[in-house]
């Protein structure tokens, strides 16, 4: 249940926002003690896990895309490319 509540709020801020970034959401599950959510990078820093990356995806693949050089998810647009990830 704990993926699902973290989807619905990163859902509810991309409507709000028109997109979300990897470090808010990130800010969001510590304050609200989801940290179990989260995984450490090979960097040192907390990232979003596997478990709700998963949970996202699935709610999200045709409509979301990541912007991996800023690390964050918006809508998807007409000229973004098929797949996840998009240019910017």
């Amino acid at each position: 249940m704990e993926a699902q509540a973290a989807v619905n709020w990163m859902l509810s801020r991309l409507v709000a926002e028109g997109c979300i970034y990897q470090d808010d959401v990130v800010d969001h599950l510590v304050k609200n003690h989801f940290a179990s959510l989260l995984r450490e990078n090979s960097d040192g820093n907390l990232v979003v896990g596997p478990k709700l990356l998963k949970a996202f995806k699935s709610a999200t693949e045709t409509t979301v895309v990541w912007v991996k050089p800023d690390f964050y998810w918006r809508w998807r647009v007409a000229e973004d490319e098929p797949g996840r990830e998009a240019r910017g």
